[in-house]
């Protein structure tokens, strides 16, 4: 993997203070026009435009297909283990939900898109007991009344359906929201730290057995739940130095 691609380099935005100190910018994205996404892989039906200088997601079915209308819009680059990823979010329509995938792979030492994997088209199942191993973050889980009601992050681990962590949302609906908000994932060994404008949301420590067996790096995927839009920026992310990219 290239530590920064030629087109986006010298656009990162400020780094967080939760990212440890002893690691680097291997990768930003400012996912501001349709170049900058040429080589990502969409799952499902959706639309990709940049109608305001930063990359909007919209299915183009109906919410009323249920689970087809979803999508995964996939940077393909693998990245380590250990890392911390951020990107910028506006929420534009609800209701709705968005969730970040990363350390994505496909399963018995497949990458994610190996052609041996049955293809994968958006339904939620496919991503929690498909042929692929991952953790997820969901934020901004406005799609249903339950959610609605009681504002939470999670954190989900698979092969399954492990619920591991949970924090309140501070995000706001769309009517109140002014973004960006700045989501942060940092993956270091074991421990896993969530963040919004640099506010922990939860931490958790895998123990490797639990829920099965300590994941390593990936791939990072967008998944929005029709009909939400959402818009997302500056997608950065650090790794220690001393790991072999």
């Amino acid at each position: 993997m290239n530590r920064l691609p030629i087109e986006t380099e010298g656009t990162a935005p400020v780094r967080s203070g939760l990212v440890p100190e002893r690691w680097s910018m291997i990768y930003t994205n400012p996912l501001a026009k349709p170049e900058h996404v040429a080589s990502f892989r969409m799952e499902g039906d959706a639309a990709v435009t940049f109608p305001l200088g930063r990359m909007r997601l919209e299915s183009t079915r109906d919410e009323s297909e249920g689970q087809r209308a979803n999508f995964v819009f996939w940077c393909p680059a693998d990245f380590p283990a250990d890392a911390a990823v951020s990107w910028d979010f506006w929420p534009v329509r609800e209701p709705g939900l968005a969730i970040m995938f990363f350390s994505a792979n496909g399963t018995e030492g497949r990458d994610l898109f190996d052609p041996s994997i049955k293809p994968r088209t958006g339904e939620y199942d496919q991503y929690h007991h498909g042929e692929m191993n991952a953790f997820h973050v969901s934020y901004f889980r406005r799609k249903w009344a339950e959610e609605r009601k009681f504002l939470t992050c999670n954190l989900r681990k698979s092969y399954g359906f492990h619920l591991v962590a949970q924090g309140a949302d501070p995000i706001p609906g769309v009517m109140d929201a002014i973004g960006p908000y700045r989501m942060l994932i940092v993956k270091e060994g074991p421990r896993i730290l969530f963040a919004i404008n640099d506010l922990p949301i939860f931490r958790w420590e895998d123990d490797g057995a639990t829920y099965g067996p300590l994941l390593g790096g990936g791939k990072l995927g967008f998944r929005q739940m029709a009909p939400f839009i959402g818009e997302y920026a500056n997608l950065t992310v650090y790794a220690p130095e001393s790991r072999d990219h």
